[in-house]
């Protein structure tokens, strides 16, 4: 027998140790299984998620409160049990499906106080006397034509005060072109030159104002949103920074960038400890992060921001209570804990916030979602304080509340999930050589 070394076949493949080609861990199957099941569902689901919830505003309208002020005091004309402005606010009601735009009647006191509570999207007001005008425009006596007044609320998003207008003007124009009618079917308009004629058939001007100002740094009432936003993130990158650079220098993870990679002594720690060490560092960054946002919101680009103090606790607490529930969900979940958050805490989130688009105008699903999900909750509470004199019933009280639950929910579930771990002796595991 001799001994020594033996020549391998070329086709066996590569030597034991030997660095695998490129070509060939593609061609294994099973590396593709995961990856491309989770790529494929994620971006079908957010398509659906997003693209659903913006396409059909107009459609998928469901009682958008406008209001409704009828403060005609003109006796009724002739024969009629009741005055224009009465006749003008049933034809308005009836103008509108009832499921798709709620009408609600008030004074004028109160429907100022709705609109500077962001409780109504805009509002359609019949002045006090608007039958008086209508009559002396038939008899000629007239200055200038009757009017009805739409009242838009920026502070409630450019896109929800926009449908709110748009509604109000076209009921105010069928409103009108009802009037021109009986105006130019009456004894009054026969025998008329045509240009009277042509002022009765629409007789009534409708002007559009401003009924709740905002700032001319609020981005047409979208900045409550993009900061809502700005918050939301930095919580959740923050969280999850902190997840992976603990987890690297306890020795559960290797760290690498680009040529160094570092494998630190494992320190050895249970995982309700770790999560405890996780959120502790995620409130310490919540202070900076925060801070930082109103620096260069406020600060440098120059933000309309009242109560800056009230601002920056309440983003604060909301910043915090993000980043608490997203090291929940990675403790919980482990390696697909990331994925997790990003459908909890954005990509759900998003399209249910109310912020761009008025849950009103959004399918029922999304509603639903906006009764929990997070930035819903925060943009109502920034909302109240940048728009609504940080009034408790335009949003804040609301977004304080919700911000508790998430706060004690997150500790619950977190601290639940480690804790059963720990019991069960499921210890995490330390990365070996190959």
């Amino acid at each position: 027998m001799t001994t020594g070394s033996t020549a391998r076949d070329p086709g066996a493949g590569p030597a034991p140790g030997a660095p695998a080609s490129a070509g060939r861990v593609l061609r294994r199957w099973k590396l593709w299984i995961v990856p491309a099941t989770l790529s494929a569902l994620v971006a079908l689901v957010l398509s659906l998620l997003y693209m659903g919830g913006i396409l059909t505003p107009t459609g998928s309208l469901h009682r958008l409160p406008i209001a409704l002020v009828d403060a005609d005091t003109g006796a009724p004309p002739p024969g009629r049990g009741e005055n224009l402005g009465a006749r003008v606010s049933a034809a308005v009601v009836s103008s509108t499906p009832d499921d798709q735009v709620r009408w609600r009647r008030m004074s004028q006191g109160r429907m100022r106080g709705e609109l500077a509570s962001g409780k109504v999207f805009g509002a359609l007001v019949i002045p006090s006397g608007f039958t008086a005008d209508v009559d002396r425009l038939t008899t000629g006596e007239a200055t200038e034509r009757p009017a009805l007044t739409v009242l838009t609320n920026p502070g409630m998003g450019s896109l929800g005060s926009s449908l709110a207008q748009r509604i109000t003007q076209r009921a105010a124009n069928e409103a009108s072109a009802s009037i021109g009618r009986e105006l130019t079917g009456s004894p009054a308009a026969a025998g008329q030159p045509p240009g009277f004629r042509l002022l009765l058939a629409d007789p009534v001007a409708v002007r559009v104002q401003v009924g709740h100002p905002i700032g001319g740094h609020s981005g047409l009432g979208l900045s409550a949103f993009y900061y809502t936003l700005l918050l939301v993130l930095a919580g959740f990158i923050s969280a999850n920074v902190v997840h992976n650079g603990v987890d690297t220098s306890l020795g559960y993870a290797d760290s690498e960038i680009g040529p160094w990679r570092t494998r630190r002594p494992t320190v050895p720690i249970d995982r309700t400890r770790t999560l405890l060490v996780k959120m502790g560092m995620t409130a310490g960054l919540s202070v900076l992060t925060t801070t930082l946002i109103m620096v260069a919101t406020i600060g440098v680009l120059g933000m309309d921001a009242p109560r800056l103090v009230l601002l920056w606790m309440f983003s604060f607490c909301a910043c915090l209570t993000v980043g608490l529930g997203v090291q929940a969900v990675n403790a919980a979940f482990g390696g697909i804990g990331q994925l997790v958050a990003m459908f909890v805490f954005i990509a759900l989130a998003l399209p249910s916030s109310g912020a761009t688009v008025p849950l009103e105008a959004v399918p029922g699903f999304y509603r639903f979602l906006g009764t929990f999900e997070p930035i819903r909750q925060v943009a109502d509470g920034v909302r109240a304080i940048l728009y609504f004199d940080a009034r408790g019933d335009a949003g804040l009280a609301r977004g304080w509340t919700m911000i508790a639950v998430g706060f004690v929910v997150a500790l619950v579930f977190g601290f639940a999930m480690t804790r059963y771990y720990d019991r069960k002796g499921l210890h995490r595991m330390v990365p070996q050589p190959g």
